[in-house]
């Protein structure tokens, strides 16, 4: 929130856990409704902050992310990150 950026190690492990993580998920979950659907974002961050502001913060509204969160904005890590 305050405009601060990750260390490089903070940057790993966040890596290490989001990998974790996602090994354990299934490939197809079951979500309640109402929920907000957001396609490809490639790492496109002032959209996902964007798709945030229309929608509402997290925990109060839910998302599914359907993939493509990075690779072609210069934003990719920064995207991730805030994911």
């Amino acid at each position: 929130e305050d405009g601060a950026f990750l260390t490089v190690r903070e940057c790993e492990e966040l890596c290490v856990c989001a990998r974790r993580t996602l090994r354990k998920e299934p490939n197809v979950v079951k979500v309640r409704a109402p929920v907000v659907v957001v396609g490809d974002l490639h790492g496109q961050f002032h959209d996902l902050l964007e798709i945030f502001r229309i929608s509402g913060p997290v925990p109060e509204t839910r998302y599914v992310f359907l993939g493509d969160m990075v690779n072609r904005g210069y934003d990719s890590l920064r995207t991730f990150s805030l994911l």
